[in-house]
């Protein structure tokens, strides 16, 4: 239990995926206009990088890296990446029809990013990463959620910090792209001071 709690707190706080990673970014920065929409989107990034975390770490450990397939020559890890991609492809098609029927408002704001929930590389990143640390798959699966949540966290902060901004006499120089980048360093740096939790 003591060991879930670690990788929980280090992969939601210390090890943020966005913040201290850097995955994730384009999300990150392209859905955090508003609060809503950067929940909504820190939603059914959780929903899919928990889930991709379960089923991606069944099909390792008892497809391509099964003992027995190993034993007999056949060595098929190498397709983890593309196996992985096309998990999350199809975990992503489940969110989007699952948003489009049941909350269509949430659904046109999130627009052109929930697609994107596919190619964000923090999703791929979690599944390769389990495989990487050697987690078991209850290990994996709060692994993902945590570092899920991370990003939740992240995203909805920089949604409120950038929601405040508007209200702000900005200089010229900094408004747009450059205020929000400053204020992610900032983050970035306000987060590293978790890092002697662990």
């Amino acid at each position: 239990m003591k060991e879930l709690l670690l990788i929980a707190v280090g992969s939601a706080i210390v090890n943020n995926v966005v913040l201290s990673q850097f995955l994730g970014i384009c999300p990150f920065l392209g859905v955090s206009k508003k609060v809503n929409t950067a929940a909504g989107m820190g939603g059914a990034v959780i929903f899919v990088i928990t889930i991709s975390s379960f089923i991606t770490g069944l099909i390792y450990k008892f497809i391509l890296a099964n003992s027995f397939l190993i034993s007999k020559g056949i060595d098929l890890t190498y397709l983890k990446t593309i196996v992985f991609i096309l998990v999350i492809a199809a975990l992503v098609q489940f969110v989007e029809m699952f948003l489009k029927k049941s909350m269509p408002a949430l659904y046109k704001s999130l627009g052109v990013y929930l697609p994107l929930i596919t190619t964000n590389c923090a999703v791929l990143g979690v599944a390769l990463n389990c495989v990487t640390y050697e987690y078991t798959i209850l290990e994996g699966v709060v692994y993902g959620f945590a570092t899920a949540v991370g990003f939740f966290i992240s995203i909805v902060l920089m949604a409120g910090i950038r929601e405040k901004i508007e209200y702000n006499d900005i200089p010229k120089t900094f408004q747009g792209t450059a205020i929000v980048l400053i204020t992610a360093c900032l983050m970035s740096i306000a987060f590293m001071g978790f890092s002697g939790m662990i």
